[in-house]
Formats: structure tokens, sequence, C-alpha cells
């Protein structure tokens, strides 16, 4: 889906790692929630409260999944899913485009 229909968007963005990730936070009158954002190249560590399913709309990237060894390369087109209540890292090679879904379970 390349276009979001019938949302509120947050204005105020969110602002991580010094300023190297960014998102804005769209609300939906169902109750579901995305960020969509930008990652500059980096390394980094998220937390996560809710289910989230990370869908790469441009860049490349390595993902290190909770309880696992091995990184596995995700890249623009692709999605990832991460549990709740977990972390999970990153390393973006290229600027990253995404849309990250809150899925409550």
């Amino acid at each position: 889906m390349d276009t979001l229909e019938n949302v509120s968007i947050v204005k105020k963005a969110n602002v991580y790692f010094d300023g190297k990730v960014t998102s804005r936070t769209v609300l939906f009158n169902t109750g579901e929630k995305k960020t969509l954002g930008i990652m500059m190249p980096g390394e980094y560590e998220f937390a996560t409260a809710d289910k989230e399913r990370m869908e790469i709309l441009a860049g490349t990237m390595e993902v290190l999944l909770p309880n696992r060894e091995d990184w596995i390369s995700i890249e623009a087109g692709q999605t990832f899913e991460v549990q709740a209540h977990s972390k999970f890292k990153l390393v973006v090679q290229d600027i990253a485009d995404y849309c990250c879904s809150y899925i409550k379970e």
C-alpha cells in the first residue's frame, strides 16, 4: 500500500540517536498505529513494547532479531517482525525509509 488514507498524523517528530533516526506517528480511526521514518547509516538498538512489523521502503540494513545469533540482510521491499517486549539491533548501510506497524496482541 503506497498511500495511507483516513489518518491523523502527530505533528511532533519522534527523534532518536541524536537525530539519526526520526519518524512521525500515524493514527488510524480503527486504533491502528504506524510510524513513518528515516534512518541514517549507523548502528542502532531498539526495544519494543508491542509486536512490530518493519517494512523497508528504501535502503539496506542488517538485522539481529531477539534470541538469534545470525544477522539477516533486509532491503527495500522486504519486511521483518519483532516480538513485543524485546530488543533488536540494526546496522543501516544506506539511508533507510521505513514504515513500522505496531501490533497489539
